[in-house]
């Protein structure tokens, strides 16, 4: 099938997909708490990988810090870091740049001097009236260092007037719209909380036994594993978490709500050995594809996932069809980011430096290709282009998610909506456009169904759904009249 021209895009960009903003990881009471949470993060890499930071509250109630731009390994793995981060209380974050810029100044955890004393604060996710809220308090003589929405929590902290640093949160979560998990530390407790629907993802966990067990948080479960801290439960929507050394309380102040945690934690961003709201992920993504290959199948002779993150799927594809399972693409995890200088012709063979086929798996063969999602989609035309120049006879794609229609304003790194190919084009024009003889989606009740229910409810869906159906559960205020300030409101609430 000729392939037609994609949207003006740039040929150079390898991340034509979704990325996760942040991962944030915090502990009480624990021996080496730096380096804990250097493990933490190490485990929530894959949901951001441009920055990362870690403050610690010692014994005599100093507040040491760290923070760089890099991979966690490269910013901590030297002894006198880790050395000066000392105490038993920490708290981390993996920063994902958004359209804003990548700079020091962004990197969290983010730290300020109050009346109460110190406080550092991690946050994953973005506040839809971040620019709103930035304007009044601009307004009131606040003066803001960084350009992340993450910001706005301290100065509603700081000019808040109730007389702890709890109830100042409070205050403070009762202005904010939008998504997010928070970790927070100063010098009397550890502080979780997550949004009133519950679309970021935050979980507790314990390390020993007594009153001398450390308390972890964290972004998933894998970062509980890696430090053999035991699950307790997630950190329920709208609930605050506060851990001190009288042990653990539970607020919440915003009472019973409408949860919406984020369904592509399922299909993508989480990693797939942990557990997200008492769902296995890995699972979960297996499921998903037998139900996609229920739905879409086609006559062919190999399952060939596009790696990484469409294997689970594709296992899934396969053992529903009885098609064999191949590794027919495979990936170099060392890449990292594209540093030769892109001339016409290493535009064109780029995508070979993250994958490369595997022909003896491919060749004669009618190929189905399982992926997580199609965005701007250059990818997939390049993947079904380098499968077809390895000999595939016919090349069909399925993607484990449905048509991503809409862009995410709660935390996830999306296009504007006009680069989205699903959201100018219906399926059979992808197709033609990525080159594939045939394209499928799994459908939006199909998705839900193999994560436990009959159906799309949409009057209480139970998940945030938005990038798919243009349901915001959320209101965007910061774009109320304006829609044109779309690409700016990415830009300011980038984390």
């Amino acid at each position: 099938m000729p392939m037609q021209p994609l949207p003006s895009t740039n040929p150079w960009d390898e991340d034509d997909g979704f990325h996760e903003e942040c991962g944030v990881f915090g502990v009480w009471n624990a021996t080496d708490a730096a380096a804990l949470t250097a493990l933490g993060l190490h485990a929530l890499q894959h949901r951001g990988q441009e920055a990362s930071g870690i403050v610690t509250l010692s014994e005599a109630g100093a507040f040491h810090a760290h923070r760089g731009l890099g991979l966690v390994g490269d910013i901590f793995g030297d002894v006198k870091v880790m050395a000066g981060l000392k105490g038993r209380c920490a708290v981390g974050h993996n920063r994902y740049a958004t359209t804003g810029e990548t700079a020091l100044r962004n990197v969290q955890p983010l730290f300020a001097d109050f009346e109460f004393g110190g406080l550092a604060v991690a946050h994953n996710g973005n506040l839809t009236n971040a620019a709103t809220l930035k304007r009044a308090l601009v307004r009131r003589g606040c003066l803001f260092q960084s350009t992340t929405d993450s910001e706005v929590f301290v100065h509603l902290i700081a000019i808040s007037l109730y007389a702890n640093v709890v109830d100042r949160l409070i205050d403070a979560l009762k202005q904010v719209q939008g998504a997010y998990s928070l970790v927070a530390l100063h010098d009397g407790a550890l502080i979780g909380a997550r949004d009133p629907m519950g679309v970021r993802p935050l979980v507790l966990g314990r390390l020993g036994e007594g009153e001398g067990g450390a308390y972890v948080l964290a972004s998933e479960t894998c970062a509980l594993d890696i430090v053999g801290a035991e699950f307790i439960r997630d950190v329920e929507p709208g609930e605050i978490v506060v851990i001190d050394n009288g042990g653990l309380r539970s607020i919440k102040p915003f009472g019973r709500g409408q949860s919406r945690f984020c369904i592509f934690e399922y299909i993508y961003f989480a990693r797939p050995d942990s557990v997200m709201e008492g769902t296995p992920v890995y699972g979960t993504r297996k499921r998903i594809g037998a139900e996609l290959a229920r739905e879409s199948h086609v006559e062919a002779d190999v399952i060939v996932p596009v790696p990484d993150s469409g294997v689970p799927a594709a296992m899934g594809y396969a053992t529903e069809s009885g098609i064999p399972f191949e590794l027919g693409i495979i990936r170099n995890h060392y890449v990292g980011r594209t540093f030769i200088e892109p001339t016409d012709q290493i535009r064109h063979l780029g995508v070979k430096l993250k994958h490369s086929a595997n022909r003896p798996m491919i060749e004669g063969k009618r190929v189905i290709l399982v992926d997580d999602s199609i965005v701007r989609g250059t990818t997939s035309r390049k993947i079904v282009e380098m499968v077809r120049q390895a000999g595939a006879k016919e090349v069909h794609m399925r993607i484990s998610s449905p048509p991503t229609t809409h862009s995410c304003f709660y935390g996830i790194d999306t296009p504007e909506r006009d680069k989205l190919l699903a959201a100018k084009h219906d399926v059979e024009e992808m197709a033609r456009i990525i080159g594939a003889d045939s394209l499928a989606f799994i459908s939006l009740d199909g998705l839900y169904r193999a994560l436990g229910h009959a159906k799309r409810d949409a009057g209480n869906p139970g998940y945030c759904d938005a990038c798919f159906t243009g349901d915001y559960a959320i209101p965007l205020t910061d774009l109320e009249g304006h829609p044109e300030r779309v690409p700016a409101l990415l830009a300011a609430n980038g984390q």
